[in-house]
């Protein structure tokens, strides 16, 4: 292989340490290989960091193993080198005897001659951005499955709102389930006062169906499962209402971009907020729209063998 960089490092990374290989020399001679073992907390992640700084290497490689390159990446980059994040399948090392120092080699002989292509890491602001805006996702998720459960108790103890109310989750529809919590029985004068007001007329006219459905064997198991997960719910949707407060700070900059995706049909500003926490606006990390439809998923590759289209699980087992 030919060498294409004359210092650079690869790094073998683990949760508990991180061991580094360091090749540097004449591009036609063979190179100079130290290599150490640091730990992975702040202070000697810097010493690493140091170190670095001082062999004046060119590029720096490591292995996306999990999370714990994050720490790493977080610390160690730095502008006066390039720093790549690898894909463990593409730098995968030849079979034998592994060893955290052969594979940090391996790794920084890779890169010494070009072959480590990286992966995308966007900048410090869009990675933050991509913690919230997958973070709200799990929310909104959990929120949508504590209402399901809600949906599940309710039919368990015979109570039919949702045959009459389309959202029970909606102003009238959580005044009758905090009615049904408390244990107190609801009137037809309740009904009326709870769907006075603008926008509930057609709720109005349902009065005598949502009365009868509301006709159940509820027992006090029932309101106590009721109430604890509507608890929870409010919760969730007030941790949710504090991280949507959070995307908009985080996303002031890229109001213009944000504006662009949401005039697309089918994407609106929240979608745009995850577009670009996901992707970044710096569309020169994908040279062409097929590298970007790659990376998300959207243009699987053909894993083809004696005319026979493998899907990736019958790969893996091949290769194993």
């Amino acid at each position: 292989m030919e060498a294409m960089v004359k210092r650079c490092a690869g790094l073998d990374v683990h949760q508990e340490t991180i061991v580094a290989c360091v090749l540097k020399g004449e591009l036609d001679k063979k190179p100079e290989i130290e290599i150490r073992t640091y730990g992975t907390y702040t202070k000697e992640l810097e010493e690493l960091h140091e170190w670095l700084l001082q062999e004046g290497v060119e590029q720096v490689a490591m292995e996306s193993t999990g999370v714990f390159w994050k720490c790493v990446w977080n610390i160690i980059e730095d502008e006066r080198y390039e720093i790549k994040l690898a894909n463990a399948k593409e730098i995968k090392n030849m079979p034998g005897r592994k060893t955290d120092v052969k594979d940090a080699q391996w790794i920084a002989e890779l890169l010494r001659c070009g072959l480590i292509k990286s992966s995308f890491v966007p900048d410090v602001e869009i990675r933050e951005l991509r913690d919230l805006t997958r973070y709200r996702r799990k929310i909104v998720q959990q929120a949508s499955s504590e209402k399901n459960r809600i949906h599940k108790i309710l039919q368990d103890a015979n109570i039919k709102l949702t045959t009459d109310i389309s959202d029970i989750f909606g102003d009238t529809g959580r005044k009758i389930l905090e009615k049904i919590i408390e244990g107190k029985e609801i009137t037809e004068e309740d009904l009326i006062e709870m769907t006075t007001g603008r926008g509930k007329a057609s709720l109005r006219m349902k009065i005598p169906q949502i009365k009868e459905g509301l006709k159940g064997t509820t027992r006090e198991h029932h309101r106590k499962m009721i109430k604890l997960i509507y608890e929870h719910l409010k919760y969730l949707e007030k941790e949710q209402e504090e991280i949507d407060k959070m995307i908009d700070e985080a996303c002031n900059e890229y109001k213009r971009e944000i504006e662009l995706l949401d005039s697309i049909p089918g994407i609106d500003e929240d979608s745009a907020k995850s577009i670009i926490a996901e992707i970044g606006i710096d569309m020169d990390q994908f040279p062409t729209v097929k590298h970007l439809t790659s990376w998300a998923g959207m243009s699987p590759g053909n894993n083809e063998s004696a005319g026979i289209k493998k899907k990736e699980s019958q790969q893996k087992e091949t290769e194993h």
